[in-house]
């Protein structure tokens, strides 16, 4: 945080009455009381819906007098270990925090700032605390304050979080590409900087904090960001490309990391998972050219989803693009809230769906639902292999298979393959059929008998079922129809 910023954060801090999230000290460097004050300052910064907490040494306490600090956090320790590390390791969830110090009319002034509670209470070695007036009481001995505080918390939208607080209008403007924001919402630029923040404000990608500052929300770094890595915890929120050779990761051709919020970079980021994509010759009418078996419209619904449906609370991951000569895998952090086996038919539900609504405004990416049944169907026209859902330990993994007959294919993907066309089928109103299921394999009709085979063993998995029970011959329908 530079100087400047510094001096406006602490004059704010000064300016404000008595707050149950704002703590001065002298000299009380005890780390566990720090610890103390960290739970019971995000937990009181959660209650009263502010985005931080502070606990401030070289101020004194009811006068606000400027005292100095000879605390020197950076070499504070609690044993053997260094007091940072050590507090990360007895506070859970541990909030993001930040020491900063600063000389204020002469004197020296630290400051620690912790993030508001967010996904659960914060917890000081198991017990979780709160600040009322002078005191530090366990949050337990107030259940009327602990179940206000899980109210809050379970209604916590992570897009109306705060990136950045405290922006002067000019910074704002140059942290966002706002630029783009009109551009892709095909608007045009308004006259004023008051006009441009008041339209950015509307779609909740900054909000005002007084005395003429503003807060940039999450959801307007994440999209718009000149630099991710500007905001605290969002340059590892950066999507990740990395293409290999061969079939496995033992050998790394090239790695790319964007580093501008999504909405300006989807395009370009597009583009370059485009380059890496394995490319196979066809003979045209008139030239040779290079063609990935996998369609365009394809990778653009995948890494949108993969951008919009991750779970932005989980730090120090975000998501990749893993691209592989017979494969590519598209990974996102965060468990799904549709079971994968429903991705098709399901509405889709989303952990940030002020970012959808946006994007899909910006037409970067499918209206509501008609995004991965397109994703199946695309890879039915192609003849490829059936597109894999995975669900894995907190994270989220589709994978696209480049060509590959039937003989070659496991006995789960033909099952899988036999499930998503009686989806698709389904939803199109019709059944799906031996001839039907044959086309889409690309099977000769004088092997019927391998159809019936895959849709034997697909009843079996319990993924079909007769569309009528009385009639045998009446076609397939999922288990679910």
């Amino acid at each position: 945080m530079s100087p400047e910023r510094l001096h406006t954060l602490l004059d704010h801090i000064l300016s404000k009455p008595e707050r149950d999230w704002i703590e001065f000290k002298a000299n009380n460097t005890d780390p566990d009381r720090i610890g103390r004050y960290i739970s019971a300052l995000s937990n009181a910064a959660a209650l009263d819906e502010e985005p931080f907490g502070y606990l401030v040494w070289g101020i004194e306490d009811g006068t606000k007098n400027l005292v100095g600090t000879d605390f020197e956090p950076s070499v504070a320790k609690r044993g053997n270990q260094s007091l940072e590390f050590w507090l990360s390791r007895q506070t859970d969830p541990m909030p993001h925090i930040d020491f900063q110090d600063l000389q204020k009319e002469g004197v020296r002034v630290v400051i620690l700032r912790v993030k508001a509670a967010s996904s659960a209470p914060v917890r000081f070695e198991g017990k979780s605390y709160i600040r009322i007036g002078d005191a530090t009481p366990a949050l337990s001995d107030h259940p009327e304050l602990e179940q206000r505080l899980w109210s809050i918390i379970q209604s916590y939208r992570w897009e109306e979080g705060v990136a950045s607080q405290f922006v002067t209008p000019d910074r704002v403007l140059e942290m966002l590409d706002y630029a783009s924001y009109f551009e892709l919402l095909k608007q045009p630029i308004p006259d004023s900087h008051a006009d441009i923040l008041a339209t950015l404000s509307a779609d909740r990608l900054i909000a005002e904090d007084g005395g003429g500052y503003w807060n940039i929300l999450n959801l307007g770094a994440v999209l718009f960001a000149e630099r991710l890595k500007d905001f605290d915890r969002l340059e590892r929120k950066a999507p990740r490309v990395i293409r290999y050779v061969g079939d496995t990761r033992v050998e790394t051709v090239k790695e790319r990391t964007g580093d501008f919020g999504y909405a300006k970079a989807f395009e370009p980021l597009v583009s370059v998972v485009d380059f890496y994509l394995p490319k196979r010759e066809r003979i045209g009418k008139a030239f040779r050219e290079e063609v990935s078996p996998f369609s365009e419209l394809s990778i653009r619904e995948l890494v949108a989803n993969a951008l919009i449906h991750q779970d932005m609370t989980i730090s120090g991951t975000g998501p990749m693009i893993e691209i592989f000569d017979n494969r590519i895998e598209i990974t996102n952090p965060g468990k799904p809230l549709v079971d994968p086996n429903r991705f098709i038919d399901y509405p889709p539900r989303s952990r940030n769906e002020g970012m959808a609504s946006l994007m899909r405004r910006m037409n970067i990416c499918e209206e509501r639902g008609s995004g991965i049944d397109k994703v199946v169907y695309e890879a039915e026209k192609s003849k490829l292999p059936p597109p894999d859902f995975i669900q894995l330990e907190g994270a989220m993994r589709v994978t696209l298979y480049g060509p590959r007959p039937f003989a070659d294919m496991t006995p789960s993907e033909r099952t899988r393959a036999c499930y998503q066309h009686a989806t698709l089928r389904f939803l199109e109103g019709e059944r799906a059929t031996n001839a039907s299921l044959r086309e889409r394999l690309d099977i000769e009709t004088g092997n019927a008998a391998q159809i019936s085979r895959v849709f034997k063993q697909t009843l079996e998995a319990r993924y079909i079922k007769l569309a009528d029970d009385a009639a045998p011959r009446s076609g397939y329908v999922p288990w679910w129809a």
